[in-house]
């Protein structure tokens, strides 16, 4: 997309239609296992509201502990249900690691997986505990490695369902269309320090489309639905890294926390929506264009193969 289709593409989904979906239409989740990251706050915590008080199991993933119980007391109240917490930093390797062989050890089934969390417009020079582009490094690598550790779970969990499906739901942004992918700057370098912040966001919500898709291709026949989406422009506290001035401005289009929720929540407890593997949501709950190339099978590839070198050894 040039720069004039991407701003055509922002606006078109920054004032969506009255959404037909609402979370009183999600079924019955009684029995099934959920995992939300970035669920101590914002969106995140919004989708695991409604996934326990439609009875699912539902892990807080993220790195605060003290976070997450704050959070977890607060679902209580909100809910009556008791949601887990797994500690979770998408910002280390092995940390992600160590976070799934907790899960597993307390878990033989997962049902959906909202790769949900992420960092936003974070000055440029913070970086992952490896080294990565704190963005790139937290919303595309820290979430494709919880997804491929995941996988053994979820193709098992896939085999004992009725429709023999599971999802990983993928959360990426409007701003997806105005990123790409600059292999010299997913590390620290040079190269990455010249980028503005937010195109460095940009290229990692849109390689959130990438993986997703690129997931779609390699798992859809084995019982795999992966999704990405636009949440809608909400108001989050991702915002915190913006000026002030950048604050005040976008405030005044963002819409509350429950909406953002919405199009996951579609996308990871609706049936119609088992049959939407590699597909792009828009607000609110309805399918739309990704940027093209975002479905390219050689980028997804190349992407997928820089993926699985990062994490040779671990």
């Amino acid at each position: 997309m040039g720069t004039i289709r991407a701003q055509l593409h922002l606006l078109s989904q920054s004032f969506p239609p009255k959404s037909k979906f609402s979370v009183d239409d999600i079924p019955d989740l009684s029995g099934k296992v959920i995992i939300v990251t970035g669920a101590n706050t914002g969106i995140g915590k919004e989708t695991a509201q409604t996934l326990l008080s439609h009875n699912a199991k539902v892990y807080v993933a993220c790195r605060s502990q003290e976070k997450a119980e704050q959070a977890i007391k607060d679902l209580k109240v909100a809910t009556g249900k008791d949601a887990e917490f797994l500690k979770l930093d998408l910002a280390d390797l092995k940390a992600i690691k160590a976070s799934v062989e907790e899960f597993t050890s307390k878990e033989k089934e997962l049902h959906v997986l909202f790769n949900n969390g992420g960092v936003m417009m974070c000055p440029v020079d913070m970086t992952t505990a490896d080294g990565y582009d704190l963005q790139f490094g937290t919303n595309v690598l820290g979430h494709w490695y919880l997804s491929k550790l995941l996988l053994p779970t979820l193709l098992e969990t896939a085999i004992t369902t009725p429709e023999g499906k599971v999802r990983i739901i993928n959360t990426s942004s409007s701003m997806h269309a105005f990123g790409d992918l600059n292999f010299k700057t997913f590390k620290d370098g040079p190269e990455r320090t010249k980028v503005a912040t937010r195109n460095l966001y940009a290229q990692s919500k849109f390689g959130n489309v990438v993986v997703s898709n690129e997931l779609a291709r390699r798992y859809g026949e084995q019982g795999i639905v992966s999704i990405s989406l636009n949440p809608g422009n909400i108001k989050t506290d991702l915002a915190r890294y913006m000026s002030g001035m950048e604050r005040t401005f976008i405030n005044k289009i963002l819409y509350p926390a429950p909406f953002g929720a919405l199009t996951q929540l579609y996308a990871g407890t609706m049936p119609e929506c088992l049959e939407m593997n590699g597909k792009y949501l828009v607000p609110w709950a309805r399918l739309g264009p990704p940027k093209p190339s975002s479905d390219d099978p050689r980028l997804g590839e190349r992407l997928w193969s820089w993926l699985e070198e990062q994490v040779k050894g671990l």
